[in-house]
């Protein structure tokens, strides 16, 4: 049975992950060195996690293909969720990836053959009023702002996928797999990240020593340590729940990126009324869906 202190844990974990958007800010080096490194130290994080806790990473030649295939969506995610906010706000970018939980009901019933119910097309339009007004009004940041959208329908397709992966394999190699899939990724994205976004200036792979305090935080504490604790938290919490509090992280990040990074000069009347209809929709979601099933 769940206690308080695991409903705390669960909302440690969503802060924890609504951080990243802020945290990428404050890094010196670009987006997509930064995921190098992240991905790089997000791996070995659970490889030594696995090897302390003496879990097996042992699977199939199958079975690791696909989850470095899965893994390689998961890198396209990031770079479009991190990048989009290194050419927009952290969020912004937030508000984008906040349409994942959407992407999910629309596609899941896609996936598994079931029809498509009304409540989830009524919400899916308001989600989409919310985006034109955001894209209609603040289009400085439009490329950065449908890039994040793009990461949060890439993270409903990499996580229907994991949630058939998960019944048959362990979260710690399915992590390991996939944090190897997203730096492959990454590695094969730097010779065109280079010489088509960067305009062939040198790639900056050398982070300051603050830098490296952030990415150690974000690979140790927001990747292996905050993945770890919601796995296990799923044993004892119900999805419902899990899935109600998850819809909370872009209003974590929002609020700490108003404070940390002063970004209340960005927060005009098109971004807070869209902003309002995509956060309606994405929170009343789990709360109907429960009550009209």
């Amino acid at each position: 049975m769940a206690t308080l202190r695991d409903y705390l844990k669960l909302h440690l974990v969503v802060f924890l992950w609504g951080t990243t958007a802020v945290m990428a800010k404050l890094i010196t080096i670009p987006a997509i060195e930064m995921l190098f490194h992240r991905t790089w130290m997000s791996a070995v994080g659970i490889f030594i996690f696995a090897w302390i806790t003496k879990k097996s990473l042992k699977l199939s030649f199958i079975g690791v293909l696909k989850m470095i295939g899965i893994g390689i969506i998961v890198g396209i995610h990031w770079i479009a969720f991190f990048y989009g906010g290194q050419i927009s706000t952290a969020s912004l970018s937030l508000v984008g990836f906040a349409t994942c939980s959407l992407w999910t009901a629309i596609l899941e019933p896609i996936v598994n053959r079931k029809s498509v119910r009304p409540l989830e097309i009524l919400l899916g339009l308001l989600v989409f009023a919310g985006l034109y007004i955001i894209f209609r009004f603040e289009i400085r940041f439009f490329n950065g702002f449908l890039l994040s959208v793009l990461s949060g329908f890439l993270a409903s397709v990499f996580s229907i996928m994991n949630e058939r992966l998960v019944r048959k394999h362990s979260a710690t190699s399915i992590a390991f797999y996939e944090m190897a899939g997203a730096f492959l990724l990454v590695v094969l994205f730097l010779p065109y990240y280079k010489f088509n976004l960067a305009n062939g200036m040198q790639l900056d792979l050398k982070p300051s020593a603050s830098d490296w305090s952030y990415l150690l935080i974000l690979s140790v504490v927001c990747s292996v340590f905050a993945f770890t604790m919601a796995v296990n938290l799923m044993k004892k919490l119900s999805v419902f729940t899990v899935q109600l509090t998850l819809n909370l992280e872009p209003i974590y990040g929002i609020t700490l990126a108003i404070f940390v990074l002063n970004e209340q000069k960005y927060m005009t009347p098109s971004f807070l009324a869209g902003t309002a209809l995509i956060m309606l929709a994405v929170l009343s979601y789990p709360i109907l869906k429960k009550r009209l099933s």
